[in-house]
Formats: structure tokens, sequence, C-alpha cells
């Protein structure tokens, strides 16, 4: 028995192999084929009910199947999996084809749609029946049968490209490693890091020594801690060359291919360019707004970033005679330099940053803010002995969500953090389905002598995807298209990023910041020592963010047909936002996944975007205390539980009582007080 094709609510990861997705996937989408066929051969005049609400309950065993899969493709892969992924992608996308391009369902759809002032639709009602409709004629319902056939060509082939795209990158990332076996080679390193690698090194068959990798947890403390800027040199070629180096697991001409395809795709659908499309679903709407909005904060960041990096170039010569600094120093003389200025590092952070401890910090501030209970159990099935697996309640005891959390780096695992799905939230029939909600991370695993520490970084990246979390965990919409993180893409930040600002504040520190061997509150010395540090370097910070957003709309907000070479391209693009010399051998855009094989194309803007969002959301936290129930029920109630059900805009007025203002990002940037 095909344990995805019998009815399930949490996912039978123990009973799946590898064999039975094939199988469910075809028999999936012959269901949710027989699902639609019931619609559309519907002798009734079609109506919301029959035809909008039938289609958006039609395809749940397909969505879970697929959620499945695909979470297992990015946090457990192997080649088995990462084939099947090459072969069901082209089917979904033909799946998802007939579907948008299905001449009968789109009229039946388009006939609600045009009477749709007559019938009575509530708000939820109202934005579903518009999503529905845009996602035909968004998807070429309205194309010819010539066009409609070039869009279904355009589709499967990107689908294969984006995967193939991340193939290359992860295998490129696990195919590299530095085996040091002269303990000198890591001077600078410290204690932990270095029983990471010594550990590392056990784990890959080594018989002694240490080993560094290109995965965060391992490449990050290299780049910032080892004062043999040779190896620090070749880690960072390594790191930045990825997938351009000319071989079999080269993205030039994927990169070039998904965006001309892109293009094509956009131009057929009467769109000027990718951007222009995507932008269409967007809070920003335009290109112009994001190429307005990218420039006028590099217009005040800018000047910022060239003063701190004049000061970091200053402090690397007198301190080694480096004439020019480089992008393998800038990590190690930062950390240098912040040392120096107020006398902190990570090293002295970590101890008070146990895993577990942030872990329980962060559902504390979960519980205080919105009255959320996590209860650890043994007895949810998972994909991964490391996995950990949590019942989330309310305050009053009803059952909330189901919560997996993965935080450390494997072979199978893609780089990076997220937050994901395996099952949406919805209302039918009287009931309130609640979701099942995945964070994964690759943080710092504990060593034979030491937990898993974290580096305060780590700690607001958790936060963060916890914010995502929270997003899907208290969604409470009647729709599951318009569930949880179901939102316009440069909306959907704001609940992950506005959760980091708690771990600046000692109210929320002292919840969790706990050495881990004494049990000691993390001194106050050391709270304002983060806060202090917070805006450390935040203009360099903000133009290489902002680089990253007009690399992105570079290739999505232009014809990039003309484009034949991918590094030139990217040095135009970096042009107005270098800081360091540029280096031939490294190309960004290849390993560029959020943009070339996640969600983020023409989007990258949105983290900056959200920041506006989030700054200006805790500037009423502060206002009214960090806890205040007040203005967490306030926003509980109009961001995190509506999902998508409104514009993003009027959901945020409500909660806040009037637009955002970037003024509250430059003032928590510290960057105000420089430009004015």
């Amino acid at each position: 028995m095909n344990p995805l094709l019998t009815p399930f609510d949490l996912a039978p990861f123990s009973k799946i192999k590898n064999e039975h997705f094939k199988p469910a996937f075809s028999q999936a989408m012959e269901d949710a084929r027989a699902e639609i066929d019931a619609i559309t051969s519907n002798e009734a005049a079609a109506t919301f009910e029959n035809t909008i609400e039938a289609l958006e309950f039609s395809g749940h065993q397909l969505d879970r199947i697929s959620s499945i899969f695909f979470n297992l493709n990015s946090a457990e892969t192997n080649e088995e999996i990462q084939k099947i992924a090459q072969e069901v992608s082209p089917l979904l996308s033909e799946f998802g084809n007939d579907i948008t391009l299905n001449e009968a369902l789109f009229q039946r759809v388009k006939t609600v749609f045009e009477q749709k002032e007559s019938l009575g639709l509530n708000v939820e009602q109202n934005t579903l029946l518009e999503k529905r409709y845009k996602s035909f004629s968004r998807n070429g319902a309205n194309l010819s049968e010539d066009k409609k056939k070039r869009l279904r060509e355009i589709d499967a082939e990107a689908s294969k490209l984006k995967l193939k795209f991340g193939e290359n990158v992860l295998a490129e990332t696990n195919s590299y490693e530095k085996h040091l076996t002269n303990e000198a080679d890591l001077a600078g390193l410290p204690e932990g890091a270095k029983d990471a690698a010594a550990q590392l090194a056990k784990a890959k068959g080594k018989e002694s020594g240490w080993l560094v990798t290109l995965d965060y947890p391992s490449y990050i403390p290299f780049m910032k801690y080892a004062d043999n800027r040779a190896l620090r040199k070749e880690l960072s070629l390594a790191f930045g060359s990825k997938s351009f180096k000319g071989d079999a697991l080269d993205n030039q001409e994927i990169v070039l291919k998904i965006a001309t395809l892109r293009h094509e795709r956009a131009n057929l659908l009467g769109y000027e360019t990718h951007a222009h499309f995507v932008l269409e679903e967007r809070m920003a709407e335009t290109p112009e707004k994001v190429h307005s909005f990218l420039n006028e904060l590099l217009e005040k960041a800018k000047p910022a970033a060239e003063k701190e990096f004049n000061q970091l170039e200053d402090f690397a010569k007198n301190l080694d005679g480096i004439d020019q600094l480089q992008k393998w120093d800038g990590s190690y003389y930062s950390e240098k330099l912040k040392q120096k200025l107020f006398r902190l590092d990570d090293e002295q952070l970590k101890p008070y940053f146990k895993l577990e401890n942030v872990i329980d910090g962060v559902f504390q501030v979960a519980e205080k803010l919105f009255g959320l209970q996590f209860e650890e159990v043994s007895d949810i099935d998972k994909y991964h002995e490391e996995v950990k697996t949590y019942m989330v309640y309310d305050q009053d005891k009803n059952f909330v969500a189901v919560f997996y959390a993965d935080f450390h780096p494997r072979a199978g695992k893609r780089g990076g953090a997220w937050m994901t799905s395996y099952k949406s939230q919805w209302k039918k029939d009287g009931n309130n389905v609640r979701p099942h909600i995945s964070n994964v991370c690759n943080f710092t695993p504990s060593t034979e002598t030491k937990p898993s520490l974290l580096t305060f970084n780590e700690v607001t990246t958790l936060f963060h995807e916890f914010g995502h979390g929270l997003h899907g965990m208290l969604a409470n919409t009647t729709y599951p298209s318009l569930s949880g993180t179901s939102v316009f893409w440069d909306f959907v930040e704001l609940p992950s990023q506005i959760m980091e600002n708690w771990c600046y504040e000692k109210e929320a520190l002292e919840l969790f910041a706990k050495h881990y061997e004494t049990g000691e509150i993390i001194p106050m010395e050391l709270v304002q020592k983060i806060k202090e540090t917070a805006s450390f370097q935040e203009g360099m910070a903000t133009l290489r963010q902002l680089s990253f957003g007009l690399l992105d709309m570079s290739w999505h907000g232009t014809n990039p047909t003309a484009i034949i070479d991918v590094k030139s391209h990217e040095t135009e693009a970096f042009s107005g936002t270098n800081l360091y010399p540029d280096t031939p051998e490294t190309c960004m855009s290849t390993a560029f996944a959020h943009i070339f094989q996640g969600g983020y194309s023409s989007g990258y803007y949105s983290y900056k975007w959200a920041e506006v969002l989030d700054a200006d959301a805790f500037a009423y936290f502060k206002e009214k205390g960090i806890f205040n129930k007040e203005v967490a029920n306030k926003f509980k109630k109009h961001v995190l539980s509506k999902g998508g059900t409104e514009n993003p805009m009027l959901l945020y007025k409500r909660f806040r009582g009037a637009e955002p203002q970037v003024e509250a990002l430059l003032k928590r940037a510290g960057l105000l007080d420089i430009n004015s």
C-alpha cells in the first residue's frame, strides 16, 4: 500500500520510500483532473460555490504529496530524489497549465468574475475570486492556442532548469573540502570552531586534522577568525565561484536561459518584462517604484558605507599593513574592529546562546506575545532523527499547529534557513483545519566537548524563521490558498523580520540568554554592547543588500536577450554599489538561488522593503512595551492571522494606524544622523 495514497494527517515519513513518489504523483494528478472535470461538466450555471470554491478545494492530496516531496528535496535529498524531481517537475508544470489553460474551466471562472458586483461576497471571497481569475489570465487563459502551447513549453523547461540550477549549487557546496593537518593554519579560530572542524573531519572519515567546508557553520567562522589570509582567500574564491567554473556544474547557460524564458513568458502575456509581470502582484506594483525605493536607500546608505569601508581599510592597514582590502578580508577585519570598538565578539556571546535555551526563549516570547504554548512530543513521524517535533496550543489549550524544527547541516540538506509548510490551514464544513509548519536551518552543531552554541547571527536567524512559522501557525482564514504566508511577496518578510527585534531587547534576552555552564543571565553590559553593535557597519550591510536587489532587477527588469556574458552583466549591475575590488574568478548570479531557484525573482528588494515595515511596526511595540498585549493582539489579528485575504497595506494600516515610514528604518540603522 502506498502511504501517500492512503488518507493521512501527519506526513507518514517513516513509511515513505522513494519508489512511492512517482505513482503517488501520477494517481493524485489523475484524481485532481477528475475533480476539475466534475466542475467543468456541471450543467448548473457557474456560481461562486460550484466553481471558485470547488476549484479551491480540489487537488488537496496532490498538494500534500508535493509539499512532502519538495520539502524533502530541500532538507533530506539524495540522487534518487533529485532524479525523481527532474521527472515530476515538468509533469506538475504541465498539470498546472492543464488547469490554467482549460478553456471550459476558465469560462466558468470568468462568468463568476464578471458577476462579482452582484454576488454579495465578503472580503475573503472577493479576494479569492480575483486571485483565481488572475491565476488564469496571468497564466495565458486569454492567449491564442499557439501561444498557449509555447507557454506550456516555457514552463516545463523553466521548471527543469530551476531544479538543475539548485542541484549544481548543492553539488558544488558538497564537493569542496579543505582538509587541514597543520594546527598553525587554524590560528585565530576560537576553540569551538576548531572542535567543530575536528569533528567534521572525523565524521568525513579523516584520521586526523580539521575540515573546513562551504556550509555556513564551517565557512563563516573561518572567514571571520582565521589569521591565514591565503586560506581565507582560497575559501572565499571557492565560495564565490560556485557553479562558475565552466564544468559540468556550471550555471552560466542556465542563468541566461532562465532569464530569457521568463522574459519571453512575460512578453507572451503582454508585459514589458518579467519584473512588470511579477510586481503587478506586489505592494511595490512596478519596477519603477522598486528602482526608486532602492535608489533612495542607496543615496542614504552609500556615504555611510564608504565612510565605514575607509575606516575598515585604515584599520587593516594600521594593524597588518594591508594596502588593498579584499573580499576575503572583510569579515576578518570587521570582527577585529568590532572587538576594538565595542570589546565584543561572538565568542563572548555564544556561551549564553545554547541552542536549546534559544528555542525555549523564542517559545517564551511567542507565549508572552500571542499566548502560544509549545509541547515537545516524540510520537510525530519525522524525516530525520535530528528533527524536533512540537504540538502547539493556545492559552486555553486549544490545538493550534504542529511544528517541526530541523537545525543542523547535513549532506542532503541545502544551505541557508527557511520556513515551509506540510499542511495549510483552512475552514470547511464547520472545521478549522490547523496547519503543520516547519523551520529548517543550518546552525553550528554540538561537539564532543560543547553543546550547540549559536552565534548572535544564528540567534537572529532562528527568530527570523520562527516569525515566518508564526505567520503559518496563527493563520485563521477560510481558504488554503489565502492562508498563512500566502501573501504578497514583499509583505511576507514582515512577520519574520520583526521577530529579530526581540533579540536585542533586555526583557527578552533575560528569558533565555543564560550561560550554558553556570546558568548566569547575560550581563547587562553585554546586552548594551549588542544594542550598540546592531548598527555597526550598517551602511555597508545596507549597500550589500541593495546590490543584490539591483542585480535581481537587472536580470528581470530589462530585456535579457542581449546579455551574452553573465559575469560582465553582473559587474555592470554591481558598479554603483562596489566597495571591494572585483574578483574575476567569482560570480554571484550562478549561485543566487533566491532568484534563480526560489521565489524571489524580481522580489529580492522585498527584504529591504520589509525592513521598513518591521522597523516601523517595532517602533509601535517599543512605544507601548515590547510585550504589550494590546499591540501584540492587533499584530496577530490584522497581520498574522489574515494571510493574503486583503491588500497588505490595508492590513498594515489597521494594525499601525498609518502607512509605514522609511525614517524608522534609517533611524534604527543609524543612517539618519550621518545624512542630516
